[in-house]
């Protein structure tokens, strides 16, 4: 019998789903050292982003002579060495199309969180504060959105932003999609024309954060920054300098550079509205993913 092993869990549909295929189904989260060894009963990894699937976890699966196939069920794959495991003969692939709604959604509504103060002033009142005085926000709408990287979830969000009255520009490694009607600009231009900057890109480890001190310096004084998209692409020190200095107004962060995060004075900051990387973190979004994973197994095997 074919084994999974979904080490981050499975949404429960899905799990139904490929016990009813005839696939045997073992959800449970192990430690890097002990998933070396389980690794190697296993045909099928799925994993979320709390397990990571480095090169000496591969060298155990290659040496177990089971793992054929390992399954991000989400967007992001840089907690798998995807080039290794390729190179060992095992297929790294994930579910991208899934949670693109949820992720955009998010994006939106720490948009609007950190413009209408709704971050702090919750906290506020929760301790008996009427603080109405000190929440004078701004509105969204008529504003500039610029989006670095456009894919499927940047996209999500231009059509939202759209609809709320903002103008959308963008800028991606591919270039620019003439199909599309939103304006295209270079990284310089984005930067300096965004009233909102959202970030929709993987980590690169070799390049590091595309949001440091240097590019923050090109923003609009008074801009908005947000990065629903992974930690270490924007530098959290730079972006703390930013908020501190009052060049940047504000803040929506859902990854950060170590998770969970113990970067308290991020967190913490009355100019920042954080949420601990609940992206995908929806019942439709599981359920989407579950369905994927699903597909992704059934047709890997021909079931």
């Amino acid at each position: 019998m074919i084994r999974v092993l979904a080490s981050d869990g499975i949404e429960k549909a899905g799990f139904e789903k490929l016990v009813a295929l005839g696939f045997e189904v073992v959800e449970q989260f192990y430690e890097a050292e002990e998933l070396k060894e389980q690794i190697k009963n296993f045909d099928v990894l799925v994993v979320r982003s709390a397990t990571k699937v480095t090169q000496p976890i591969i060298d155990s699966a290659v040496a177990g002579g089971r793992l054929k196939l390992v399954i991000r069920a989400g967007v992001g794959v840089d907690n798998i060495d995807v080039a290794y495991a390729t190179e060992k003969g095992i297929k790294v692939t994930n579910t991208p199309k899934a949670s693109s709604i949820s992720v955009a959604e998010l994006t939106i509504a720490h948009m609007f969180a950190v413009s209408r103060f709704v971050n702090i002033s919750n906290v506020a009142m929760r301790a008996g504060k009427w603080d109405k005085k000190n929440y004078e926000g701004v509105e969204i709408f008529g504003k500039t959105l610029g989006l670095i990287g456009f894919g499927r979830i940047a996209k999500e969000v231009a059509v939202r932003a759209e609809a709320l009255g903002m103008n959308v520009i963008y800028t991606d490694v591919v270039g620019e999609d003439e199909n599309l009607l939103y304006k295209y600009g270079s990284l310089d231009e984005v930067l300096a024309t965004s009233d909102y900057l959202s970030l929709h890109i993987p980590y690169n480890k070799e390049t590091g954060a595309v949001i440091g001190k240097e590019n923050i310096s090109k923003m609009k004084d008074g801009a908005y920054l947000l990065n629903c998209a992974r930690g270490g692409v924007v530098d959290e020190a730079a972006l703390l300098e930013a908020l501190n200095s009052g060049k940047l107004a504000g803040a929506g962060v859902d990854v950060f550079e170590e998770e969970p995060t113990k970067n308290v004075e991020l967190v913490n900051h009355p100019k920042v509205s954080v949420t601990p990387h609940i992206g995908a973190s929806t019942v439709e979004a599981q359920t989407r993913i579950g369905e994927e994973v699903v597909s992704i197994i059934a047709k890997f095997f021909k079931k």
